[in-house]
């Protein structure tokens, strides 16, 4: 008898020690299935917030969950999100809001319900100002606000970009816009950029300020055409930014493969809120086939040095992160938020089915699942208000449709 088989048959008390681990903790010990589909292509902007999916491709968190990943740059994001829909991409790095837009079909364009049940970071977009503006505006609006009278009276409207109507950069420059007294439908001209061509753009003259993601704020300083006015966290502190999303019919056929993916994405985020990693980090999205721009001026504002190209330079305690702060549950309360601005903005008519909406887009329960698989429990919903840089206050359990119609600067259509 061999002195395995010897030990099995005499050692009972021995093998129930060492079946300890996995009834404690099954999901970390035993094989688990594997994804439906371990072929996955994943779409991104160049923003530096795309981190989390390079970061898990280039350094092997996907592979780890069975994942075989192809990483493809979209143009616009007008691009990703036909490339979701077509089926070109199975998940994507995309603006908060997009979803929502797709699954109601807003501005025309097909209903194709997608899903958010993973939030991929906070902080790290600004709004930028042409230095024609410099030493007459900062970070107060209202500053620009003659600017803009004078323009529109002249019959030739100051220019804004962003770069998506339901985006995340549109709500963030409609929003400071009005807190300043200005109407972004009838005081000035709000076109859409891709995040990449924004600086291009501002350098010929094309536009008076944009709303962007990192690294094309910190990019325009560099280039001598323009400063940041603000940073969506002077606005709004860990505000929601981008998201993982799918298109909705995939992730129900495809529920393992979803929660891999989560589970790569969570190590890489991780790994990425180690600040210590981020110069590698930057090192690598800075490369052509990602972002390419110099990996200096991307890091730079990673590591939360904000120089606003005006004379400001401050240490900033909230810069972009990943997974620190409870970043990436799907927190409902961002959802209820983004459609009361959608009505305030008139993207939608009358009111709207607030709860049952965010209820089918936001997916906790897909994160919460995914997490639990890792050993994850901490990190949970949060209901509480929170409040923007011009003192009003948002609250989940309050009158959603009185909060969308409190706002005297608005597009609404009653």
């Amino acid at each position: 008898m061999s002195k395995i088989k010897q030990w099995l048959t005499n050692s009972p008390k021995a093998i129930f020690l060492a079946l300890i681990p996995i009834l404690l903790n099954p999901t970390t010990t035993q094989a688990e299935a594997p994804p439906e589909q371990p072929k996955v292509s994943f779409g991104f902007i160049a923003l530096t917030d795309c981190a989390p999916i390079v970061i898990a491709h280039e350094k092997g968190f996907f592979q780890k969950y069975g994942i075989e990943a192809t990483i493809k740059k979209g143009a616009s994001w007008a691009a990703i999100r036909d490339m979701l829909s077509t089926g070109d991409i199975q998940a994507t790095h995309m603006l908060f809001g997009m979803p929502f837009a797709s699954t109601l079909g807003l501005a025309g364009q097909p209903v194709r319900p997608m899903i958010i049940p993973w939030m991929m970071n906070r902080n790290g977009q600004g709004i930028s100002l042409a230095n024609s503006f410099k030493g007459k505006v900062t970070s107060d609006p209202a500053a620009l606000k003659p600017f803009v009278d004078e323009a529109k009276a002249k019959g030739s409207p100051l220019t804004f970009a962003m770069t998506f109507p339901p985006g995340t950069h549109a709500m963030w420059m409609r929003y400071y816009l009005a807190a300043g007294g200005i109407n972004p439908d009838t005081d000035v001209s709000l076109i859409t950029i891709p995040p990449p061509q924004m600086v291009a753009n501002m350098k010929v003259g094309k536009m008076d300020g944009f709303c962007v993601g990192e690294p094309w704020n910190a990019r325009a300083i560099a280039d001598k055409i323009g400063f940041t006015s603000v940073t969506t966290q002077d606005m709004w502190k860990d505000h929601p930014e981008k998201v993982l999303a799918f298109d909705e019919a995939w992730a129900t056929a495809h529920p393992r493969t979803v929660k891999a993916i989560l589970k790569a994405i969570h190590e890489a985020s991780v790994w990425l809120d180690d600040m210590a990693n981020r110069p590698e980090a930057c090192e690598i999205i800075a490369r052509s086939n990602y972002i390419n721009c110099p990996k200096d001026i991307i890091l730079g504002r990673m590591l939360g040095q904000m120089d606003y190209g005006d004379g400001r330079v401050v240490e900033d305690t909230h810069p972009m992160h990943f997974s620190i702060r409870n970043t990436n549950y799907p927190q409902p309360k961002y959802g209820l938020w983004w459609l009361t601005q959608f009505r305030r903005w008139g993207m939608v008519e009358g009111p709207v089915d607030y709860q049952a909406i965010v209820a089918r887009v936001m997916r906790p329960d897909i994160y919460e699942e995914a997490m639990a698989e890792l050993g994850i429990t901490d990190r949970t919903r949060d209901d509480s208000p929170f409040t923007l840089f011009d003192g009003v206050t948002f609250d989940p359990a309050g009158d959603l449709e009185a909060y969308a119609k409190s706002f005297s600067i608005h597009s609404r259509k009653e």
